[in-house]
């Protein structure tokens, strides 16, 4: 290790979801054919997860189920999201064991990176050694698999997890950035590497790039003039450098900040029947700016119809507000506005997502000279007090009369972490 440089890991657990699944039936991940996927969603609903058993037979960890080869048998698991977090905060707890919370970054429910160049002498061990150990750890703990990626900054530590480590037999990846160019610059497809999304690498194509070394050889005006300020990350990735370390992202406070809430719709719904879903989502989300003692001055929205041949896929909009409030009233009405100038009533509806912004604590807040201040004081009090009931007897204790309508998704989804099955 050079002087001064550091060592990262990334860890991931691998086909996380299925072998939580596997390990509670006590199963080998690597011997059980299995997926995780709501049976009530039908066939073409998303594999979260397959296991490594189905994936070594050629099965994609993110297919539909009806694309599973008719031929092989296996166990369909039903999503239990709240499953997972206990098993994700119990993995955190084991490398919390070995590492100190400031020198960890948990980036998903099952990867983190950690800064081991403090550790690295205190155990007198190995960046590979020392993965290892909280890797076996993990494993004879919980029965679940990770692999890693080692490397002396965030980037290179997640790309030696992402494409290194398949290739070795350890599963445990490693570059620098000499070992960088030598074995990522040309490869293929760009969307492997981190933060190259399918978008991105559009953009490059036109300018006939396809991999990394077309990025760390082209032109620094034409990738500003494409990119703006998102090339300097760009071309810093193409030369395997990242100047952001976990210090950082814990010290980083954003500038802005939303509260949003999305759904997939499991069928068609009319005009009618969309707006009921948003009315749904807009009272839980108010519900949850009151629970933070929060306040917004600007709503958006966006509606996602079904795939009709030569018709667009979608419509949003947003508006400011004239001043902050947390008022289901208030917000209503005027997401209800921009739901019905927005929407076509002609069209099918299979998504609906929508966010307040500009939040601001509501200790902060100035109200209208002409507000109805009482009418608003026992507005929030009924919120708090539902928002009290809830916390007591469970998130469907008490529901609007609308969330029993048909096609209505309030109390599903009151049963349900991420959007699937607790």
């Amino acid at each position: 290790m050079k002087s001064g440089e550091r060592t990262y890991c990334c860890i991931d657990l691998k086909s996380f979801y299925a072998s939580v699944e596997c390990a509670d039936r006590g199963l080998d991940p690597y011997e059980t054919d299995l997926v995780v996927a709501d049976p009530a969603r039908g066939e073409k609903t998303i594999c979260l997860a397959v296991s490594p058993a189905l994936k070594a037979k050629g099965v994609p960890g993110r297919c539909r189920v009806f694309q599973i080869p008719k031929h092989l048998s296996y166990i369909k698991a039903r999503p239990r999201m709240r499953r997972y977090m206990e098993a994700s905060a119990q993995i955190v707890r084991i490398y919390l064991e070995y590492v100190s919370a400031e020198d960890m970054h948990v980036y998903s429910i099952d990867e983190c990176f950690i800064d081991l160049t403090p550790y690295l002498g205190l155990y007198g061990k190995t960046a590979k050694e020392l993965v290892n150990m909280l890797r076996e750890e993990v494993l004879r703990r919980t029965g679940i698999t990770a692999t890693a990626g080692i490397g002396p900054n965030l980037f290179l530590a997640k790309v030696a997890l992402d494409i290194t480590a398949k290739h070795v037999d350890d599963n445990i990846g490693f570059l620098d950035e000499e070992l960088f160019c030598e074995q990522i610059w040309d490869h293929r497809p760009i969307t492997d590497v981190w933060q190259i999304g399918p978008g991105i690498a559009r953009r490059l194509e036109a300018h006939g790039i396809r991999d990394l070394r077309g990025v760390a050889h082209a032109s620094i005006d034409m990738l500003y003039r494409e990119f703006g300020v998102n090339a300097e990350y760009l071309i810093d990735h193409a030369w395997g450098l990242e100047p952001c370390t976990i210090a950082d992202i814990h010290a980083y406070e954003p500038k802005g900040s939303s509260l949003g809430n999305g759904q997939v719709l499991p069928c068609d719904y009319s005009f009618e029947e969309g707006r009921m879903i948003l009315r749904e989502m807009v009272d839980e989300t108010v519900l949850d700016l009151v629970g933070k003692g929060l306040t917004t001055d600007h709503v958006s929205l966006y509606v996602g119809y079904r795939k009709d041949e030569g018709l667009a896929g979608h419509r949003s909009a947003s508006r400011k507000l004239s001043s902050h409030t947390s008022s289901f009233r208030k917000l209503w009405t005027i997401m209800e506005e921009l739901y019905n100038e927005t929407v076509d009533a002609s069209r099918a509806i299979r998504r609906v997502n929508m966010a307040f912004g500009g939040l601001m604590p509501e200790e902060h807040t100035t109200r209208e000279l002409f507000a109805d201040t009482a009418a608003e004081e026992a507005e929030h009090d009924r919120q708090e007090a539902i928002l009290a009931i809830k916390k007591k007897f469970g998130t469907d204790a008490v529901m609007k009369g609308t969330s029993l309508k048909e096609k209505a998704r309030g109390y599903e989804r009151a049963h349900q972490v991420g959007g699937h099955h607790e």
